[in-house]
């Protein structure tokens, strides 16, 4: 079986097993919560095609394209899942994979750098 996960499309998460008896998809509105329902939404579509998490043989991964948090946490999630199960994660396209001592990841391709220093003062 193959997990699929994608948090770039705002404001929903969309998550999709394939490669067993029948594909089956979970598209939920997550505004602002893609970290809080991206896991409960992962684990409904399982229970609902009573898959366990050992029949994940891979996690495919929306990398590019949304904002900057959103990208993250689907990024994040994907490369822990993945390295928690012991299974290979790959990039939706195709690139952006590196490997590390313990295992391989999914870099995020942002579109921008970020903006998360300290905040200037206004000036009068």
């Amino acid at each position: 079986m193959i997990l699929t996960i994608d948090t770039t499309i705002e404001p929903d998460i969309f998550v999709s097993l394939s490669g067993g008896v029948r594909d089956a998809e979970k598209k939920v509105a997550a505004p602002r919560q893609q970290a809080e329902k991206l896991l409960p939404t992962i684990t409904e579509l399982l229970t609902s095609q009573k898959v366990t998490w050992k029949q994940i043989k891979e996690i495919r991964v929306q990398n590019q394209g949304g904002n900057f948090t959103s990208l993250r946490i689907g990024v994040l999630t994907a490369n822990a899942l993945a390295y928690a199960l012991g299974i290979e994660v790959k990039s939706l396209q195709g690139t952006a994979v590196f490997d590390f001592p313990g295992g391989r990841a999914v870099k995020p391709e942002y579109q921008a750098e970020p903006n998360i220093g300290p905040k200037k003062a206004p000036t009068c």
